[in-house]
This record gives C-alpha cells, structure tokens and sequence, in this order.
C-alpha cells in the first residue's frame, strides 16, 4: 500500500531518541549563540529545524559534530553522551554532516571525495599503507565499493572519474551528500542543501531526502525554503536568538503564532491572526 503524503499524515513515524540536545547553551564572549536549547531527533524521522538569519541553527549542527563544545547542557547519540570527542569520533559513532557552502577537494574526482568519507572507519596505520598489508588491501577494497554504491545511489556513477570542480553546481550538492553518505551514518545532517536550486531541483531534493530516510537514514535538515521543509519533514523545531520557540508537526508550526511573528516580524493576537 502506498506511503500517504507526509502533509497527510496525522503522526510522526515514532522511534527512540537518537539523537537528544539536553538544555544546550553555547556562548561566545558576551554572545549567546544557544540558550537552553532542547530536543530530539528520532530514530528513521526527518526532523526539520528552522529559523530566522542568526537563530543558531548551524551553531547546533557544530555542537551535536564537535567543532564546538557547550558552554553548558549535554548532546547524546543512541544513549552516549558525546563529551569532549573528537570530529572523527563522532563520525565514528555515526554522525555525518554537510555545509552550507560547497566544501569539496576540487582537484579531486568525484570518486576519491566519496573515497574521503569511505575512510573514516579505515583502522589501518601508514605502515600498513607502505607494505600494502591485506588488511590495508581489504580496507581499500571495501571503501570503493561503498563510495561506487552510494555514487550509484545518487545518480553520480557516471560522473565518478571526473575531477569534482568540473561538475554541475547540482552534482557539486549531491557529490557532498555522498561523501556524507561514504561515511555509513546513523544520522545524516544537511545544512542548506537546497541553496542556490531551481523548483525542479528542489523537488528532486526532496524525493533524494525521503529515499535516504527510506534506505533506514534518520535526517536532521536545516533549510531556509520553507515549501520543502514543510513538505518534507515528519516534525519541525524552530529557533529564534538561540532559543527553541516552537515543536511540532509541520501543520501545527505553520500556524504556530510565535513562529509567524518571528519569520514576519509581526505582532499576533490570541488567535493567530496576523
């Protein structure tokens, strides 16, 4: 039986918490980038998480990746708090990310950037790199196959020998999902992977997003094109000035007041209205 449009639907699909932001606060000097921000990401949803230019939004993908560590609170993956780890670690466990702006090698082709991502659970040495040991031989091997299978995924096998610089803006955005993708997440977080698209290429987007949560992927999206967050994502959180302001099913935050006047700018009465 066919999956009912996510705008149809009248829950969430439900799962554990896999990933929690526990009265999270970041400061910078006199700046408080986040301030006591908490929720969760489930286990198989798309969580969207949106808000005004300066919310905080990226700030919280590089707290939950390790680029920066909260001034107070406490971010847990699948139960484990993630601490003081290391951005590999937190790879590792089962974090993946992109950015806002494009950043792939572009010397490199479009395979050895998915390559990048495939090494990241690589536990062989540079010794084992030099003598070519069968471990090293059987990690290689196995790399390849995962870059070539998520390439093939996305649509970029054909594009797998060119050097990434060469590729359409389009292929630039997906070859990042797919270095992302290389790395064999539990979570995969997108920062704006709608910017600079075309109608038509949002909404392949938004298909290529519900075929990655299908492949069993749970996906936090940050997107400022609110047709495709609404469209797209089982629940959204919203941030303003670094607080969390609203929760909930997309219907529900189209007509929450507090959302409406922080994207308008406008003061709402008591029923919502404008």
């Amino acid at each position: 039986m066919p999956e009912a449009p996510l705008a149809e639907q009248s829950a969430p699909r439900t799962g554990a918490a896999l990933l929690e932001l526990d009265d999270v606060s970041i400061q910078f000097g006199g700046l408080k980038a986040l301030d006591g921000v908490s929720f969760a990401v489930r286990e198989g949803e798309i969580l969207g998480l949106i808000g005004p230019n300066g919310a905080g939004k990226t700030t919280c993908f590089n707290v939950m990746t390790g680029v920066y560590q909260p001034t107070s609170g406490q971010v847990r993956f699948a139960g484990e708090p993630l601490g003081r780890r290391k951005r590999f670690a937190i790879t590792r466990l089962g974090i993946a990310r992109t950015f806002q702006n494009i950043r792939l090698f572009g010397n490199m082709t479009a395979l050895e950037n998915v390559l990048v991502g495939a090494d990241a659970h690589h536990r062989t040495n540079v010794i084992d790199a030099l003598v070519r040991s069968p471990r090293h031989r059987r990690e290689e091997r196995e790399g390849e196959e995962t870059a070539r299978e998520v390439m093939r995924f996305l649509g970029l096998e054909r594009r797998a020998d060119e050097l990434a610089r060469n590729l359409s803006y389009g292929e630039q955005r997906r070859l990042e999902i797919a270095r992302a993708m290389a790395t064999k997440p539990r979570l995969l977080c997108l920062d704006e992977p709608a910017a600079g698209f075309n109608p038509a290429e949002k909404a392949q987007l938004m298909d290529l997003i519900r075929r990655i949560r299908d492949r069993g992927l749970t996906v936090l999206l940050i997107e400022h094109d609110m047709g495709l967050v609404m469209g797209v994502s089982d629940r959204v959180a919203v941030l303003e000035f670094g607080r969390k302001i609203a929760e909930g099913v997309p219907a529900e935050i189209r007509n929450d007041p507090a959302v409406i006047a922080a994207y308008l700018g406008t003061e709402v009465d008591e029923e919502g209205d404008l």
